[in-house]
């Protein structure tokens, strides 16, 4: 299902949802332009497990392994990444962000994708692949979404899609 838009009106200007989605875009304009150096920011800025948990070291690292978990969340593996994470958080974390306040959804948004890196990284701590993207805390900000507005409606598109199996 590709959401198109909801019927819940807010009271504020959802600055930080805003502010959110153009670090996301900006962050990735800045990928595309490293080119072939764009693996070794992934490495360098994503979170890798290995590295969180001890097990491995990075040559020279940017960052912590702690301020990864961070930078992970605003860095996408391509454009339909990007731009379904953003679609997700422009139509609901406006109506989150209105109803817990600004500052709150700032560090709603940062714990859940904290969460989320910690949640996948847990069952494979020898991990040495790098995660990057919002995903875990746009989940984080629909749970909440369907927690405040249970009977809100979202207006949904179904793709139809035929899928031709053969053995």
């Amino acid at each position: 299902m590709i959401p198109l838009r909801d019927d819940n009106p807010t009271r504020t200007t959802p600055v930080v949802n805003v502010a959110l989605i153009a670090l996301c875009v900006i962050v990735f304009l800045w990928e595309l332009m490293l080119g072939r150096q764009a693996e070794q920011a992934v490495y360098q800025l994503g979170f890798v497990p290995a590295v969180f948990f001890g097990r491995v070291d990075l040559a020279q690292p940017w960052i912590t392994p702690e301020l990864s978990i961070v930078t992970s969340m605003f860095m996408h593996g391509g454009w339909m990444h990007l731009l379904g994470n953003m679609l997700y958080l422009w139509i609901f974390g406006d109506n989150v962000e209105d109803r817990v306040g600004h500052a709150l959804y700032v560090v709603f948004y940062l714990l859940c994708g904290f969460v989320a890196a910690l949640a996948q990284a847990l069952p494979d701590m020898a991990s040495t692949v790098p995660m990057i993207g919002a995903s875990g805390a746009i989940s984080g900000v629909l749970g909440a979404y369907i927690v405040l507005y249970p009977r809100a409606n979202v207006l949904v598109a179904l793709p139809l899609i035929i899928v031709f199996y053969t053995l």
